[in-house]
């Protein structure tokens, strides 16, 4: 390989930040049961320090993702958990309102035929708002489970116009440097129909909430088949692309290892976004997170070899000769573009990323490291002793 191959590589992983999620490091479960794990984190102290061991092992994991009804609790203020959050070497990332998990939210939130229940997820999404300036957050993350699953149950147009509204009261609310991400998801748990189904419904609403408003982008939130790398080259163009939550799939949104299904698919949205930036010369500020919950892989393991797996492909996009491809292309040089595209992508990058986190002091190999260290044994026993002293008990229902 190449010296300037490696310096692309080198800069690259330089540049190349994720966030991870504080719910990946805890028990969930599927609708069917909770399954639990000794070493799973159940404390905000828990959670900030296995983030922190994650961006200790990988060095690209410096912010955390929270979610405000599940990493806030009462007898703690904000500025406690963005302080814990320091003192694991993190800081606060994306505030994500909790706005589907309460009863009133049976009908929808902000699309919620029931004007109490749209006024508690205004007044909560505010609240984290307030949250977000308080802990430096830039970012507020926006999912919705609303949606109907029976034709005719509630006015579709109506809970448009709503959610529309209750869009640019948020987006009024923030800060200037804060920016709103909406999420978008083509069906569960409503099935008749989601109130943002699809990338251009969450940029219509994106675009009338305000100039701070941005998609958000679930690799797990799209229909079968679906060209998600399309997706984002319109979305960069329009300027309007703000962040992704990264996951596999293999049916839906399965949460699954990032690239364990389809390692290439994730590689050509990596292209599209390097290739946006050779095409304008702008670094595009793209909030890349992590949204996975496993129920079975080991939290920390998991959260590794994800973050691994994405220092990977977006080192091999890296390698695209981009001014080989613009030839190939202009010459409609099928077969040559797509091999310079192969190329890169079949290109093993290992060692490239082991020098790059040797330079960096970081273990050439994160999870063989976390995997040797015995510390997932150690976290199990002193958690589980943990939770008995508490007095916590663990049910077999997803809560």
């Amino acid at each position: 390989m190449s010296d300037k191959q490696s310096a692309a590589v080198f800069k690259a992983m330089d540049q190349f930040k994720i966030e991870l999620p504080s719910w990946g490091f805890a028990d969930t479960g599927t609708r069917f049961g909770k399954f639990f794990q000794d070493a799973a984190a159940s404390t905000p102290e828990e959670k900030f320090h296995d983030a922190g061991l994650v961006h200790k092992l990988t060095g690209a994991c410096p912010t955390v993702a929270v979610h405000v009804l599940w990493d806030f609790p009462a007898d703690r203020t904000p500025a406690d958990i963005a302080k814990i959050a320091r003192k694991n070497g993190v800081k606060i990332g994306a505030i994500n309102p909790n706005v589907f998990q309460d009863q009133a939210y049976k009908l929808g939130s902000f699309c919620s035929p029931d004007p109490k229940a749209r006024k508690m997820a205004l007044d909560h999404t505010l609240d984290s708002v307030a949250i977000a300036k308080e802990t430096g957050s830039k970012l507020i993350s926006m999912w919705l489970a609303d949606g109907t699953n029976y034709p005719g149950q509630d006015n579709i147009l109506r809970r448009k116009h709503d959610l529309e509204a209750a869009f640019k009261k948020i987006h009024k609310a923030m800060a200037s440097n804060q920016t709103l991400l909406v999420e978008y998801k083509p069906f569960e748990p409503a099935f008749y129909h989601t109130d943002i189904a699809d990338w251009g419904m969450a940029y219509l609403l994106a675009k009338a909430a305000g100039p701070r408003a941005k998609v958000l982008v679930d690799t797990g939130h799209h229909l079968q088949g679906t060209n998600i790398e399309h997706i984002v080259a319109v979305l960069l163009d329009e300027g309007m692309l703000g962040g992704f939550h990264f996951n596999d799939r293999k049916y839906a949104d399965d949460d699954l290892t990032l690239s364990s299904i389809d390692p290439y698919a994730v590689f050509r949205i990596f292209d599209q976004i390097l290739q946006h930036q050779f095409d304008t010369g702008k670094k595009t500020d793209i909030a890349y997170m992590v949204d996975q919950s496993h129920n079975l892989k080991p939290k920390l393991e998991a959260m590794v070899q994800t973050v691994e797996e994405a220092q990977k492909l977006y080192a091999k996009a890296a390698l695209v000769d981009r001014k080989a491809l613009a030839q190939a292309q202009k010459k409609g040089d099928i077969v040559g573009a797509e091999r310079i595209l192969r190329n890169a992508y079949e290109t093993d990058v290992r060692h490239l990323l082991a020098d790059w986190r040797l330079e960096k002091n970081l273990p050439a190999e994160p999870l063989e490291e976390l995997r040797s260290s015995g510390i997932i044994a150690r976290l199990g026993k002193e958690r589980a002793a943990a939770r008995k002293t508490r007095g916590e008990s663990q049910s077999g229902s997803f809560a």
